[in-house]
């Protein structure tokens, strides 16, 4: 039997993820919706909100059922938003990053895990400008136990440390942002940059700090955009939980080459 070469065995668990992905975003779908109402995401199963019509196992196919429904309610024909199909895509393509950029290792679910969280916190935010404790606070013990188990498959528990600190230094940033300037951080942030802090040290100190940094970064650019195209005023509450989450994946991908290209810039 040939042996699978690395490249390969990365694409194919880059292709296993983003199929994985794809389902996770159809339960994210129930998730973004039910959990800031403070319903179940287990039951009652899910149904036309117009009609009230139960949906079918075989009209739950990630983006394909939409599709083939062309976006409209079987029963009432009601229109099905474009979003739905939309969370399913973007959660399988960032499932299929995470597996590229993770491919067969020990710390592959507990990024998983984050990733799926980033949508689901993502979404909410942008419509509630909430981050709801339901996902975020069950995200420390869930990251623990999976960056422990990854820390102890590669015998790094130098990382996990790594990752403690993190989470308390950037609780702690956040925390400081918050008290001194009032109204311009939530509490859901802080909560928030200790999770977010506990992964980035967990790929190392690079990360942490491109990570951090970037969130603000992009959230002034964002922000500067917005009010210069006429859709925010500075009066606007804008949410700042999607702009700390995509840093954060900034800050996992690309911090340590991007740490390095700035320091050789210095030298």
């Amino acid at each position: 039997m040939t042996p699978v070469d690395d490249a390969t065995l990365t694409l194919v668990v880059a292709l296993l993820s983003g199929v994985l992905g794809l389902l996770v975003g159809s339960f994210l779908n129930v998730v973004i919706w039910r959990v800031p109402r403070g319903e179940s995401i287990v039951s009652p199963p899910s149904a036309c909100p117009k009609c009230g019509a139960r949906i079918r196992a075989r009209e739950n196919i990630p983006v394909v059922s939409w599709l083939l429904l062309r976006g409209r309610c079987r029963s009432c024909r009601a229109s099905i938003s474009a979003r739905y199909p939309l969370v399913e895509l973007g959660t399988g393509l960032l499932f299929a990053a995470v597996g590229w950029w993770a491919g067969l290792s020990a710390e592959l679910p507990a990024f998983l895990y984050l990733a799926g969280i980033s949508v689901a916190l993502t979404f909410i935010d942008l419509d509630t400008h909430r981050l709801p404790d339901a996902i975020v606070l069950p995200a420390y013990p869930v990251g623990l136990v999976l960056l422990s188990l990854a820390s102890w498959a590669n015998d790094d528990w130098w990382a996990l440390a790594r990752g403690g600190i993190g989470a308390a230094a950037l609780f702690a940033l956040y925390f400081v942002l918050m008290v001194v300037r009032p109204g311009g951080m939530g509490f859901g942030d802080v909560k928030l940059a200790g999770v977010l802090g506990l992964y980035l040290a967990w790929v190392g100190w690079a990360a942490l700090v491109v990570g951090a940094f970037a969130a603000f970064l992009v959230g002034g650019v964002l922000s500067i955009v917005l009010l210069l195209s006429g859709r925010a005023t500075r009066k606007s509450g804008i949410p700042f939980g999607p702009f700390m989450l995509l840093g954060a994946w900034i800050g996992i991908a690309a911090g340590e080459p991007l740490a390095a290209a700035y320091l050789s810039l210095l030298n």
